[in-house]
């Protein structure tokens, strides 16, 4: 393995002017003193078989060029990977006979080979602070920053990403899910200070902690090219939103930033809405999925109505309610730059429904609002509603899985109506279910709107038919509400004492106790007491009651057939609850 370092070493110093282990310098035309030994009979390696393996062979200084080598002793940050193996250690600067990338030039891969090579050899070695040095002198101002990406990495004590050193000429960086540390982002930001290539940056779910996010802030204080930058799921808290703060405030490049997931909470907000006041250049900025809550809704709500930059915010994920909701909505009320607000998944409820309401009508810029599932209740969505209803510039509002029911929905459409200025090109209501009369106004919305698109969760399930009650159920609540026997209720149709009625008379009794019962109803809770039998009903009640089909009742079948009907019932509350009970185990 020493042989393959040293004639890389030697290769790129017979390339490229550097300074050779003794001083001297040394132009492209140098070659090495085992090529040049033309008198001697043997080569340069051959010298075990002429001394042998136990002779004694001493030779001048001018014979022997460097000092007999030492077993190469293992470097302790790279135990896994050799640097020095082009399988082993992924890279696409190769030359393009060797299936290098199109585009890649040889002096390119000779440098990148002179770099790794100068950067495995051990210190022990002689050459080596002396290649380092050359390294320093020789090589120009590097924009990609491939230079000190490598010398951080030794600095740190971490293996160099190859998809970094691949990708860092891409405009569109990506480098979440890398698993790089604070450590691993220490030696990245080191090379991004003087990068010119990079202009978005994905360092989201690398878990850089505090000392990663301030290495983070560090380099876009001196880095004036990155415009879009990632930072989500990294696990920043309160003391790295201070540092990003101070960036935000002072970089004049940044216009997107997204730093959702990193567990800012009340305290962190502080210092956010003091960078959401002071930009002037930030045009995106989420702070989704954090802490957030009450506290910090109270706090961000004026730093809103100041800014004068963003465009676009995203709270969504948190927790603000209550007051924090109502002070958000005042600040969206005053702000008169934002186009998009994002806010889901909070629980503004009421209150925060009143206060968004109040700030439709007076925000003639907002164009996109997002409140889904806020505990929006029909309530709320008819208040949101009448700030809709004078509205002339949102264009997208959405208030899916919220408990507002058809009525919500309904409530809006119906604001949309009294608009004849609506801008509205989009309605979410997913996952509420609506019924047919939301379906006939939302078609005169059509009319108004021809434009509109709605999205909804679909249409209620038509109502089940009421289980129609036997009349002969009704016969027996009759009789047992009023204390009656049943001989009593019989005695009230037979007229004449025959102890059998007819149809007729017993159709004419039903409807007399109708309207005695009317008449005597003083009160709400008596109006359930009287025979509420329809004809059809009564016309069941005679079949039954009449068994031998004579067209007259007599009263042995009235109470056989009230005896028969309730035996009947019990029995199918028997099968009912022997279904019902569990079954016995059994071995």
């Amino acid at each position: 393995m020493m042989d393959i370092k040293l004639r890389m070493s030697i290769y790129r110093m017979s390339t490229h002017p550097v300074i050779n282990p003794r001083g001297v310098a040394c132009n492209k035309k140098t070659v090495s003193r085992a090529s040049s030994r033309k008198s001697r009979p043997e080569s340069s390696g051959s010298r075990l078989e002429r001394f042998g393996p136990g002779s004694d062979h001493s030779e001048s200084d001018d014979e022997i060029p460097h000092k007999p080598r030492e077993h190469l002793p293992e470097i302790a940050d790279f135990t896994t990977v050799d640097i020095n193996d082009e399988k082993a250690f992924d890279t696409d600067l190769e030359d393009k006979g060797a299936g290098a990338a199109p585009g890649v030039s040889i002096d390119l891969v000779a440098d990148f080979q002179y770099l790794r090579t100068a950067y495995a050899i051990d210190t022990n070695l002689k050459f080596s602070d002396n290649l380092f040095a050359a390294l320093k002198t020789t090589t120009a101002y590097d924009p990609t920053g491939r230079t000190a990406y490598i010398e951080g990495c030794k600095k740190v004590g971490v293996v160099p990403a190859s998809y970094f050193l691949r990708h860092m000429n891409d405009p569109h960086l990506s480098m979440k899910h890398h698993g790089l540390g604070s450590q691993g982002m220490r030696a990245i930001a080191m090379s991004l200070v003087s990068n010119t290539s990079v202009l978005t940056l994905d360092l989201s779910d690398n878990w850089l902690g505090h000392p990663g996010g301030h290495a983070v802030c560090e380099m876009l204080r001196d880095n004036c090219f990155i415009t879009h930058l990632d930072l989500s799921d990294n696990k920043f808290g309160l003391q790295t939103a201070e540092s990003l703060s101070q960036t935000l405030q002072q970089n004049s490049t940044l216009t997107h930033v997204t730093l959702s997931g990193n567990d800012f909470d009340d305290k962190a907000a502080v210092h956010f809405s003091d960078a959401i006041m002071n930009t002037t250049k930030l045009e995106y900025l989420n702070l989704s999925h954090n802490l957030f809550g009450e506290n910090a809704g109270i706090i961000l709500g004026p730093a809103i109505a100041d800014n004068s930059s963003l465009k676009e915010l995203d709270l969504s994920w948190n927790s603000i309610r209550r007051k924090g909701a109502v002070a958000i909505a005042q600040g969206i009320k005053n702000n008169v730059y934002m186009k998009k607000i994002n806010l889901a998944w909070n629980g503004f409820g009421l209150e925060g429904s009143i206060a968004f309401g109040d700030a439709l009508k007076g925000n003639q810029v907002l164009e996109e609002l997002d409140l889904t599932n806020n505990r929006i209740t029909s309530e709320g969505a008819v208040l949101i509603g009448k700030g809709v209803s004078v509205n002339e510039t949102l264009t997208t509002i959405r208030l899916g899985r919220n408990p507002m029911q058809t009525a919500g929905c309904y409530g809006i459409c119906a604001a949309i109506l009294r608009n004849p200025n609506c801008a509205l090109k989009e309605l979410d209501f997913k996952d509420i279910l609506v019924n047919k009369d939301f379906d006939d106004i939302f078609k005169q919305v059509q009319e108004q709107v021809p434009d509109i698109k709605m999205r909804h969760g679909g249409m209620e399930p038509p109502k089940k038919p009421r289980a129609r009650i036997h009349p002969m159920v009704k016969l027996t609540n009759y009789i047992e509400k009023n204390n009656l026997r049943l001989v009593d209720f019989f005695n009230k149709f037979d007229k004449d004492g025959s102890m059998s009625v007819t149809y007729e008379e017993f159709q004419q009794g039903i409807e007399c106790a109708k309207t005695a019962l009317q008449k005597l109803v003083k009160s709400e809770a008596l109006k359930d007491t009287g025979i509420k039998l329809t004809q059809e009903e009564v016309q069941i009640l005679l079949s039954e009651l009449d068994s031998d089909g004579d067209g007259e009742i007599n009263f042995s079948e009235m109470v056989s057939g009230h005896t028969g009907f309730q035996e009947s019932q019990q029995e199918n509350i028997n099968v009912i609850l022997t279904a019902t009970q569990p079954r016995p185990v059994t071995t």
